[in-house]
């Protein structure tokens, strides 16, 4: 069943209300005086905020005013030319009583011109008579060229009005209703409000038969500018006044009525439970749908491990886990349950696979999120992982094109240059992407980094003056050139987030989302304001500095999406939604698969024998040192855990910068010490190496047994020297540090393979 907005009923069940747009040339108005018309007042709203009506000032619309010839006209032509109306068709009038002075001049000419409406035989158009329901049959069946429907029309005062067929055509389609004696009463004269609801009724069937007919062309002619620029903007909804977003309150209804959003992204500002998360989505398409007829992309960052969305759901151990199994399958698995969970709790859209070659270690943003440092490796796992998302029906957006894995710069911190010549973009940082491409991908998110090699231009910064060069989010040659005409990508193109500082700072909103959209973004993630954003957009398409054709290009890739993933049908119930939650977050059959990714990829970086690390032996005291007493509480619950039949006693001990020499005599009684690292976020180069050397150095000269165990990027041996007994996990999260303690007991052989440059040599 498709989405549908429900009719509503009004005086002597003359009408129903679907929903429909228009131009939305000015801001909508909020009138005061609907309290006797609230029958129509949702078609009213409705209307203004496509800018399509509008009201005498005050905040009044005089709903029970007689809509004159005139204001009938202005109504439609407003629908039918969004952009303003042409000069030629607006010079044309030959009506004796319309002069250019007529405050509605140019509406009428404009519809004289295009067949919408014409005048009496005596050559007068007569303006300012109102308008009666036979007319009104007329021009709203004229405008929107309607086709007999298969409902049979049963009035018994039509068959000699001279608007007997458009009476017919209206009502065959269920558009207009009779009286209880069963007259139509066609010379009777239609209110503002009732003129209101037929016209949002027609537009709203016309719509409806357009999104079951799959015809996305027709579906844009009866969008205003603001909703398809709406289309295009997918805000961040964590705060509203103050407080954390976590139902549907009065600013996100606000939003979804006012700026018609294409879709939302949820952070862990906006989690508490599975069950809260799945009414929060549920009530956000129950909203669009009060509002409009165009489902919402609701999207999440879930990469698994340090990015992570999940409530109390299948915590996969991250993507360089999954590297270091090389298993495509697993990927596949991985993929496929966390759509599973994300369909789940009402979400379709996810930011990943992280498609980035992270062949720098001092990357200090993508490190462990990326699979490694072999683009072949980056690639099999990633279409896996892509393939498992598609099989659950969740979309794939795979990251950050044209790739973020070589960068010493945090693009949210500032704006990332990636020197490298094309022979090496193609060799590494595109073949990702190529295969993701190749094998169907359905959304590519652009990375804030510039990439001279493809373009090489540059603007003024607006932070500082200085001359920057231009990312590939608002470069042409990168994601219309490269991305779609020379890769072949069809489908959607979505931005990182415009909160970055390496946009937000050098560009500014309003110059960078219409840069982003002429260099061929579809849809901006996160602008600052987006009010702002979408107001600047609509400007730009009027005054033609962003082409329309490009709008309507983008907006059909995202109607299409939306049609591909089954967005426009109407799912469970919200009862059966939360009734099957436990069946599938957290499950055990996800869970047994996370257990196999994080036990697959436990790597040795270092053993005696070259094939263990140090063993845990019955009885032994053991020393856990952590940067933090969470990470080393967490380790120590693991060690118990897996090791409750051999007696061990443990302690754990806080690493302080600068403090190895007090943590070396904390630990100086243990028999086995467990060192953990963890090195993201930061340069690996730069990171606080001499503390792990110094705990290395006393471990070796007492002989103790002990493990150096990486839980963040996997780079210790590059920095640490002569370690003895190392073992890398990818992860700090529980997946990964119990698969880490048996190993260490001796419970698991360590499989995996480091799937980036670490060696040993230095």
């Amino acid at each position: 069943m498709r989405f549908k907005k429900m009719s509503v009923g009004i005086a002597a069940g003359l009408f129903g209300s679907l929903c429909f747009f228009g131009s939305a040339a000015a801001a909508a108005e909020k009138f005061i005086d609907l309290q006797h018309a609230q029958w129509a007042e949702d078609s009213i709203q409705y209307l203004s905020n496509r800018g399509t009506v509008a009201g005498y000032g005050g905040g009044r619309f005089n709903p029970n005013g007689a809509v004159t010839r005139a204001q009938a006209v202005a109504f439609m032509t407003r629908e039918q030319y969004p952009l303003g109306i042409p000069e030629a068709e607006a010079n044309a009038v030959s009506y004796s009583d319309v002069s250019p002075s007529h405050p509605f001049y140019r509406e009428i000419a404009a519809a004289a011109s295009k067949g919408l409406a014409s005048g009496f035989p005596d050559g007068a158009f007569r303006p300012d008579a109102p308008i009666t329901r036979a007319e009104t049959a007329a021009f709203l069946s004229r405008a929107y060229a309607l086709e007999a429907g298969n409902q049979e029309m049963r009035f018994t005062d039509v068959a000699t009005s001279w608007a007997a067929d458009p009476i017919r055509i209206m009502s065959s389609n269920g558009l207009i209703g009779g009286y209880a004696d069963g007259t139509y009463r066609p010379d009777r004269f239609v209110t503002r409000a009732e003129f209101a609801v037929l016209m949002t009724r027609v537009i709203r069937f016309e719509r409806e038969m357009a999104i079951e007919a799959k015809d996305w062309d027709k579906l844009l002619s009866y969008m205003t500018v603001n909703e398809q620029v709406g289309q295009m903007l997918m805000p961040d909804i964590r705060m509203w006044n103050g407080k954390l977003t976590t139902t549907v309150h009065d600013g996100l209804k606000a939003i979804i009525h006012e700026q018609a959003p294409g879709g939302f992204i949820l952070f862990d500002k906006n989690i508490v439970s599975a069950e809260q998360v799945a009414t929060l989505t549920d009530g956000l398409q129950a909203e669009e749908r009060k509002a409009g007829d165009i489902p919402l992309f609701l999207g999440v960052d879930q990469e698994g491990g340090v990015i992570q969305r999940i409530p109390s759901g299948t915590n996969l151990p991250g993507q360089m886990a999954l590297g270091a199994t090389g298993d495509e399958g697993l990927a596949e698995q991985a993929g496929k349950l966390t759509g599973e969970e994300l369909r789940a709790l009402g979400l379709q859209l996810n930011f990943a696979p992280d498609l980035d070659v992270n062949s720098n270690p001092d990357n200090p943003i993508i490190g462990k999120r990326s699979f490694g440092s072999d683009p072949d490796l980056v690639s099999r796992l990633g279409v896996a992982t892509m393939k498992g998302l598609k099989e659950s029906g969740v979309i794939a957006a795979v990251k950050h094109f044209p790739g973020h894995g070589d960068t010493m710069v945090d693009s949210h911190l500032g704006l990332p240059v990636l020197m490298h010549d094309r022979d090496r973009l193609n060799e590494v940082e595109l073949l990702p992407f190529k295969a993701a491409i190749a094998s169907g991908v359905d959304m590519i998110m652009t990375a804030h980094i510039a990439f001279p090699a493809v373009d090489d231009s540059h603007v003024i910064s607006k932070k500082d003056g200085s001359s920057v060069p231009i990312p590939a989010t608002m470069s042409k040659k990168v994601l219309t050139g490269l991305l779609r005409e020379e890769l072949g990508f069809k489908g959607v193109i979505i931005s990182d987030a415009f909160t970055m500082k390496g946009i937000a700072e050098h560009f500014g909103e309003e110059q960078a989302v219409v840069r982003a959209v002429n260099a061929g973004v579809d849809i901006i993630l996160m602008p600052q304001e987006p009010a702002d954003a979408q107001r600047v957009l609509v400007k730009a398409v009027k005054d033609g500095s962003v082409p329309l054709v490009h709008i309507h290009e983008s907006v059909k890739r995202i109607l299409e999406l939306k049609d591909k993933y089954g967005l426009f049908d109407q799912g469970e119930s919200l009862s059966a939604k939360l009734a099957s939650l436990r069946e599938i977050i957290g499950s055990n059959a996800h869970r047994q698969v996370e257990r196999t990714i994080a036990e697959r990829a436990v790597t040795l970086l270092a053993g005696r024998d070259g094939k263990h690390p140090d063993q845990i032996r019955q009885g032994d005291n053991i020393a856990i040192v952590a940067v933090d007493i969470e990470q080393a509480k967490q380790l120590e619950s693991q060690v118990k855990q897996a090791g409750a039949s051999l007696q061990l006693k443990t302690q754990v001990t806080v690493l302080k910068p600068g403090m190895a020499n007090a943590a070396m005599q904390a630990i100086n009684g243990a028999d086995y010490v467990i060192v953990s690292s963890y090195q993201f976020r930061n340069l690996a180069s730069q990171f606080n190496w001499s503390d792990s050397q110094a705990l290395i150095d006393g471990l070796n000269k007492l002989n103790k047994r002990y493990v150096l165990l990486s839980l963040g990027n996997p780079y210790e041996m590059l920095y640490v020297k002569n370690v003895k007994s190392s073992l890398a996990v990818y992860g700090k999260e529980i997946p990964n540090t119990a698969a880490a303690s048996r190993v260490l007991l001796g419970q698991l052989e360590p499989q995996g393979m480091l799937p980036v440059a670490a060696s040993a040599t230095k």
